[in-house]
Order: C-alpha cells, then structure tokens, then sequence
C-alpha cells in the first residue's frame, strides 16, 4: 500500500505537532550515549517525514530510507543533512511485505511512521524477530482508534465502527490490526527485554488552520465506510444511504477534529 505525495505534505504539518516530545528527547539521549555512527532505517519513507523530525536529534547517523514507492524515494533522495558534518542519506526500494527482514538487518534503530497500523500480527511477529538485538525502535503515529468530530452527527459511532471494520482490511501486509497495533507492537518489543516507553500524539485539528486536511479526512473515511457499505451487510454498519449522507456531510462541514494516535519507544537491554 503506498499514499500520495500530496497527502503525505498535507498531514505533515498535523505529524509534526503531534508527536511526543519526550519520546524525541529520550531517543536522542540514548543516541548520543551510545558509542560510534549509528545506523538507521526508516520503514515506508514516504517522502521522509520521520528523517525530517530526527535528524537534528541523530547527529552523524547513517540513514537507509525504505519504500516500494519509487515515486516516493525520488522525493525523498533530495533530502540532506543539514550539517556538513552528518552522517549519509540513501534510499531502497524494498516491499517490506515480502523482506522486512533483510530491510532491518544491520539496524542500530529502526524508525517509521504511521505504518503499523497497516500490518497484521503476523508481520509483526516477524518485524520483532528480524530485529537485530542491540536496535532500538522508534514508532510514531500510530492510528489508536480515537476520534472525536466536533460537532458530532448522531451516526457518528456505526461510521466509526464501519470505519474500523475498513481499516482491518489487508493493506498488502496480512489483516490490518488498525487501532490494535499499537498493543501489539508493544507486547511483542517488551518480551524481546527491551524498554518501553508510550506516549500519546493526537492529531488536534481546527478551522481555518486545518480545513484542507479536515476535509481530505473527511472524504476518505466516507470512502470508506461506502466500502463497507457496499458488502451488502448494512446491518454491521447501521447506516442507510440517507444518514450516511448527512453524517458525510457532517464531517466535511467539521469545526474541530482529534484522530488519536499513539508514539512507541523501545531501547535495548544496557
């Protein structure tokens, strides 16, 4: 599954005030604490909103930048260390779906951003496994299932849960956990001995400042729930097609919105 550039600079704004400060903080003590040039990958790139947010915290890091977008990697081959002093950037085009393990090998901290919310469990047992035993992991922006739409349709709760029921769906990596992953993702680090460390970083939008992104929203999760919809089992969804309407509407028409998402830390055994 990947997402368009367009969409990628839209949230990026919304990604870079949501995510936890003193998850940042602890990642770049831990960094520099450490001895020699550490290696990092960054899992789905995108256009390299995770390198963005760290680089200024991973000074003289070696980066590796995965996707399986080549549209993607090309944009994100132009970005630089800002310091002449800084480690390297490269890319590689990777389908983490069939060889997360080779994309990991060799990695002092493996990073990525709202990507695991797309993957199954079973990816998942397998992204832990494949990690190196000395790498930390850093995971921002995963989706935790929160969402408040002010102000609120009265169908707002069967669209969410049409919505959730969407999200679970394969996105190329195995049955999507959607707001689960974040649990699981925790649960399988924690038995590996690592420490853990968990932060909320919700997305917190309003008008004017954020109306293009509130509707972009807004028309993807109708999309969405027309999806489930469409199944023929309206009866998971308790919507017809006029309340969909209208609660479709009502999200585009939205003065506010808080999309829940969560940050994970996890630094190896001293």
């Amino acid at each position: 599954m990947s997402f368009s550039p367009d969409w990628l600079a839209l949230r990026s704004p919304a990604d870079a005030a949501a995510r936890d400060a003193g998850l940042v903080a602890a990642l770049d003590d831990w960094a520099r604490a450490r001895p020699g040039p550490l290696r990092v990958v960054d899992l789905g790139c995108g256009a390299g909103a995770t390198f963005a947010a760290l680089d200024a915290h991973l000074p003289g890091a070696d980066w590796l930048l995965v996707d399986n977008d080549p549209e993607l990697l090309e944009i994100a081959a132009r970005l630089n260390p800002a310091d002449p002093g800084a480690g390297g950037v490269r890319t590689g085009r990777v389908n983490l779906a069939e060889d997360v393990e080779g994309a990991v090998a060799g990695a002092d901290l493996v990073t990525a951003s709202a990507l695991f919310d797309l993957v199954s469990a079973a990816w998942i047992e397998r992204f832990v496994r494949a990690l190196p035993p000395h790498a930390a992991v850093y995971a921002a922006l995963s989706y935790d299932g929160a969402e408040a739409w002010e102000p609120a349709h009265p169908a707002e709760r069967d669209a969410q849960r049409a919505f959730r029921a969407h999200q679970r769906r394969d996105k190329g990596f195995g049955p999507a956990l959607g707001p689960e992953a974040a649990d699981a993702l925790a649960e399988a680090l924690h038995e590996t001995g690592r420490t853990l460390r968990r932060a909320p970083s919700a997305w917190r939008l309003e008008r004017p400042r954020d109306a293009a992104l509130i509707e972009a929203l807004a028309t993807g999760s109708a999309a969405a729930v027309a999806e489930i919809m469409a199944d023929g089992r309206p009866e998971e969804t308790g919507l017809d097609e006029e309340i969909f309407a209208e609660w479709a509407a009502a999200r585009v028409a939205a003065e506010a919105v808080l999309v829940g998402h969560e940050d994970l830390l996890a630094l190896p055994a001293e």
